[in-house]
């Protein structure tokens, strides 16, 4: 097998290197390849992580008559920590362009849900817009940033991967019907059935060192889902943000893994808007 061209920044392999030399010189090779996938993801998802663990430090320790307002410091640690991958490498001036469209959208999305009810922000706060916290872009973000180094953490590859056009088709429709459900029909089932219908035959090949696994994208998506719902039951229970009639020793409920299903795919085709090295057709 050709070994593929290393394109992660300096620091990046050399870590990766150290780890998989030690799992491989003391674990079987199935459990070694299981202890690396565990650590590659949470390299990956580090960014997201990292915001996750400020909602739960905060929580524990932020005190109301302090002047600075909890909400207020999650957005100055969340762009203190974006700042710090960019001039540390640890993420690409393109994957920071990804990031940044997630921001904005996300936002969008965010100031809409907020004015619909949806959920709220019950905090008070200085850097928010209509309501909504501006940290609140970087929990967006975070799925990008995920998104954009797992790629290239694991090397992967998209194939067969469908037409451009119907995917962002189909992105479109799923981000429109986050809106339009609140006044015509949801159409999410529609929706499930089009995930799988377009990307059913996709298959994700990855490298985990130097053997390739390949997962079905449609399975991959509702894995994603699952860990998405875990942090947002973070979220809620540190009553950071809430959703309608939800009180934070409540879980969030099931649907909301089929949202964060549908959102993947909206978040997938961003990525591939800025870029497109893994996708293949055959």
């Amino acid at each position: 097998m050709t070994p593929r061209p290393n394109i992660l920044p300096p620091t990046t392999p050399r870590l990766e290197r150290r780890l998989g030399d030690w799992a491989r010189a003391r674990l079987p090779f199935g459990l070694a390849e299981l202890v690396m996938f565990v650590l590659k993801q949470g390299w990956a998802c580090l960014f997201g992580g990292l915001l996750l663990l400020a909602i739960l430090l905060t929580k524990a320790i932020w005190h109301p008559d302090w002047p600075l307002q909890r909400y207020d410091a999650l957005f100055l640690l969340a762009m203190t920590t974006q700042a710090v991958f960019l001039w540390f490498k640890l993420e690409t001036w393109e994957e920071g362009r990804v990031i940044l469209l997630f921001h904005l959208t996300g936002t969008a999305m965010e100031l809409f849900k907020t004015h619909a009810g949806s959920w709220i922000y019950p905090e008070p706060g200085l850097f928010k817009l209509a309501g909504v916290p501006l940290f609140s872009g970087f929990m967006y973000a975070s799925v990008g940033s995920y998104m954009a180094r797992v790629i290239r953490i694991f090397e992967m590859r998209f194939a067969p991967y469908p037409p451009l056009w119907l995917t962002f088709l189909l992105a479109g429709a799923i981000y429109v019907n986050f809106f339009a459900h609140h006044f015509l029909p949801d159409i999410r089932v529609v929706l499930f059935a089009a995930t799988v219908l377009l990307y059913g035959r996709t298959r994700i090949w990855f490298r985990i060192s130097h053997r390739e696994w390949w997962m079905p994208m449609p399975l991959a998506a509702f894995f994603s889902s699952l860990a998405l719902w875990v942090a947002e039951n973070i979220g809620t229970a540190t009553g950071t943000w809430l959703y309608s009639g939800q009180r934070p020793e409540h879980w969030v409920s099931f649907a909301k893994i089929g949202s964060w299903y549908l959102l993947l795919y909206v978040a997938f085709a961003t990525v591939t808007l800025v870029s497109r090295q893994a996708l293949r057709r055959a």
